[in-house]
């Protein structure tokens, strides 16, 4: 029912009214007294914000809805509003046909494994507390979510400067990034700001093409830089002053650099550039690798010594803020990065960057493929990690093979120091591959 990244689907398919009715059922039933409900700008999401509510207060929840909200700004108004649980209606960086469910604890971070679970049973069996016409919960309407979480972004940068910026909303609900840097005196110019579930500007998901329009008009103007988000804004990318595009990878270098000191860790999953790795060696720093999914890289940040998280998606966690990703705050957290050391095409230079090869497999059955994979691997290598998937460390680099979550896939993966040997890891990992999946079938 949950994927890494909350319930997920086509509307009308695997994702209804019912489906909503029943999750909405199952928090309340758990015990979640007081659940704060928000959604992105899909249409589809007014109906399911409706039959969320509607399980909720029918097993005795009291719901507070806050509207049209990035998912951040509803995931860190649930401490705000003294709420136990939060749920976000969004797909997030899905198309318009798609919608979902995402549930969120006070702290900000997504519901783990346990909590995930209880929620599945209760939907799987037909378990639910349903109250009596005394115990029915109330649905109330708050006003002020987006301007609690604008005064957080504002307090937690300090520009000794303002850049000027653009920022690519796409049509989603990131609006809150261009108001915040706004107010602190940057001239801001936007893209896509129009509100509207079909992403008519440009797809959700930010990523190096859907940005050209964002690359041309930074290149072609004074900015000094372009911010984008996907359709509820817990993303980020960019492109720097030149309107290239930044690399994931290397983002989520800066990001961790910025944020770490001597002896801290950075949580970042395992398909993770060697780009982090190094700059955070260079500060005294290490990564602590999680499983793929925000979900369990916010989790690692519930450790004390970690004090960063960031998947190469865009999605950045600073856990003294928000176990979220947050957008916004990581879109603001940039800006203050280029004002205080200059243009980001030179931060980013500062990065050393490695040949990455990536490839996927489509398999009958992954659980197979995967077990015949890790039989294979640990015949021939001593050490191997099977977090995630099944990673092995060289001297020269690492390979990872890898079940998508969402699809009948193998994802392959390897880095090295040099071309050679990224080509050497990959032909080792495709080859590991190809002599399990017979044996899987």
């Amino acid at each position: 029912m949950f994927g890494t990244s909350g319930i997920r689907g086509r509307v009308g398919d695997e994702v209804t009214a019912a489906t909503a009715l029943e999750v909405g059922r199952a928090v309340a039933s758990e015990g979640y007294d007081r659940v704060v409900v928000g959604r992105d700008v899909r249409e589809s999401g007014a109906m399911l914000v409706d039959a969320v509510a509607a399980g909720l207060c029918e097993c005795g929840a009291n719901v507070v809805t806050v509207g049209v909200e990035a998912t951040p700004t509803v995931a860190r108004a649930i401490d705000h509003l003294e709420a136990d649980a939060g749920v976000v209606i969004t797909a997030s960086h899905n198309p318009a046909t798609d919608n979902g469910i995402k549930l969120w604890t006070p702290s900000g971070k997504a519901f783990g494994p346990d909590q995930r679970e209880a929620i599945e049973r209760r939907v799987r069996e037909d378990d639910y507390d349903l109250a009596d016409w005394e115990g029915i919960g109330d649905r109330v309407r708050r006003e002020g979510a987006r301007e609690y979480h604008a005064d957080a972004l504002s307090e937690a940068v300090d520009l000794e400067r303002t850049p000027s910026v653009v920022v690519d909303i796409g049509n989603g609900t990131g609006g809150v990034t261009a108001s915040v840097l706004d107010e602190l005196g940057c001239q801001v110019r936007t893209l896509n700001g129009q509100r509207d579930g079909s992403f008519p500007g440009r797809p959700s998901e930010p990523t190096a093409e859907t940005l050209e329009t964002l690359s041309t008009l930074v290149a072609e103007t004074d900015a000094e830089i372009g911010l984008a988000h996907d359709g509820d804004a817990d993303r980020m990318l960019a492109v720097d002053e030149t309107g290239a595009f930044v690399p994931k990878d290397v983002l989520l270098a800066l990001f961790a650099r910025d944020a770490a000191g001597e002896g801290d860790r950075v949580a970042a999953p395992v398909d993770t550039s060697l780009a982090v790795d190094d700059a955070l060696a260079a500060v005294g720093a290490s990564v602590t690798r999680t499983r793929v999914g925000d979900v369990y890289v916010a989790e690692r940040t519930t450790e004390p010594d970690v004090v960063f998280g960031g998947e190469p998606s865009g999605a950045w966690i600073w856990p003294t803020e928000t176990r979220c990703p947050d957008g916004p705050l990581a879109a603001c957290t940039l800006v203050e990065l280029v004002a205080d050391r200059g243009l980001l095409s030179d931060l980013v230079g500062e990065i050393e960057r490695y040949p990455i090869r990536r490839t996927s497999v489509e398999v009958a059955d992954k659980a197979a493929a995967m077990a015949a994979v890790r039989r294979r691997v640990d015949e021939r290598y001593d050490e191997v990690d099977t977090l995630d998937g099944v990673r092995v460390e060289t001297e020269a680099g690492w390979f990872l093979l890898r079940a998508s979550g969402t699809q009948p896939l193998i994802r392959v993966t390897a880095e090295a120091r040099s071309p050679a040997d990224a080509d050497d890891l990959f032909d080792t990992a495709q080859s590991l591959l190809a002599e399990a999946i017979p044996s899987s079938a």
